[in-house]
């Protein structure tokens, strides 16, 4: 149940949904909790259950009176409605996307020498140039990226939410398409792969383009295939809620695996902390509490979101903070009058680009911690 409006949708049992038809049909809280003890043969607590909905925002009034509801965040590009986007459901779209695949790879088997590689990234010997272009197409691409989710997830009738976030180390962004698990399976699996369906698109269509022109455009065009999939192995890394995630979350019919197998792996650290100091264990598992195939599944995955995310920040103490303050310190050093202008204006370009990118990270982890609090 939820609100599209404020964007807030949360599972409940089959017992709420029954105490939450009580209370449309005008029973009291009383009443309410009467007939329901009544009706299932033990106690519900049916005030608490008003008094989360409150908290959320579900409920209107109380007593003939109006509650205070905040204002929702305003959905992204309002004036596209789902009849504007209907297209994005048509099953057309997969064929489509099928056959450029395929165009692709059997432009591959025929010229080999189109496989990208990591040095297209370096199609230039100046730094500058190499960052310029690849954060242009990379944040253009982000934004188609996240752009195809909305379009599929607003064609459903879903108000999305393009912002940005922060993902451990990564600066990302992200469209709020809360709500869209009222949609039908292939209608979310699609909001969910549509990124990554554009990343390949880009990618194809850049390789098509390359095997028909002249060897000066290539070198262009092979560094925007490579920057096209690059965020590709990103969103298989399941444990920070990436596209991939919730695919799997929907397949394993779990309401919320990330919170869950987090609440579990800090139920873990907290048992073993306790056995090693000799101490008392009184929690309970909090995965006890779920139905048999998401405890399993839950279970599983708590171990791969601390794997992943130890992992994870093992590289970037190991590479990404080295290379970058690598880079910073060429920049500067190439910085001064018995430097040339163009080694002056790279250094310049090399520090404003990645001061920006951290600068912007710092900012959105700030405003994220700072929302949470609050």
């Amino acid at each position: 149940m939820g609100r599209f409006d404020t964007r807030r949708f949360v599972a409940i049992p089959r017992v709420g949904a029954s105490a939450l038809d009580l209370l449309r049909a005008g029973n009291t809280i009383e009443q309410a909790t009467t007939r329901l003890s009544e009706a299932e043969g033990q106690e519900f607590d049916v005030l608490s259950f008003a008094q989360d909905l409150m908290e959320l925002g579900f409920i209107a009034q109380v007593d003939g009176r109006a509650v205070p509801d905040a204002a929702a965040p305003p959905a992204s590009f309002p004036g596209i409605r789902p009849e504007h986007v209907r297209f994005a459901l048509s099953p057309v779209l997969p064929v489509l996307f099928v056959c450029l695949m395929c165009a692709a790879a059997v432009a591959l088997v025929a010229r080999p020498d189109l496989l990208p590689t990591y040095r297209d990234l370096l199609w230039s010997p100046a730094g500058s140039a190499v960052l310029a272009l690849s954060v242009t197409a990379g944040w253009t691409l982000v934004f188609v990226h996240e752009l195809a989710h909305f379009v599929v997830a607003r064609a459903t009738g879903v108000p999305a939410r393009i912002t940005l976030s922060t993902r451990l180390q990564f600066l990302v962004a992200e469209t709020d398409i809360s709500g869209i698990e009222f949609a039908p399976r292939r209608h979310r699996l699609t909001a969910y792969l549509a990124g990554m369906a554009v990343n390949l698109a880009v990618a194809a269509f850049a390789i098509l383009v390359a095997a028909v022109t002249d060897q000066a455009a290539h070198r262009i065009l092979a560094a925007t295939v490579v920057i096209a999939l690059l965020p590709l192995p990103f969103q298989f890394m399941v444990f920070m809620r990436t596209d991939v995630y919730f695919v799997l979350q929907d397949l394993t019919a779990c309401r919320d695996l990330y919170g869950d197998g987090a609440a579990y792996a800090r139920y873990l650290a907290k048992r073993l902390r306790q056995r090693i100091l000799r101490q008392r264990n009184d929690d309970e598992d909090p995965s006890r509490a779920l139905p048999p195939h998401e405890r399993r599944a839950v279970r599983a995955y708590s171990a791969v979101l601390v794997l992943g995310t130890a992992l994870c920040l093992a590289a970037l103490a190991a590479f990404t903070l080295p290379t970058d303050l690598t880079l910073i310190y060429r920049a500067a050093t190439r910085l001064g009058p018995e430097h040339s202008f163009g080694a002056n204006a790279d250094g310049v370009v090399v520090l404003l680009i990645l001061g920006t990118l951290h600068l912007i990270w710092a900012v959105t982890w700030f405003r994220r911690r700072h929302r949470r609090a609050s």
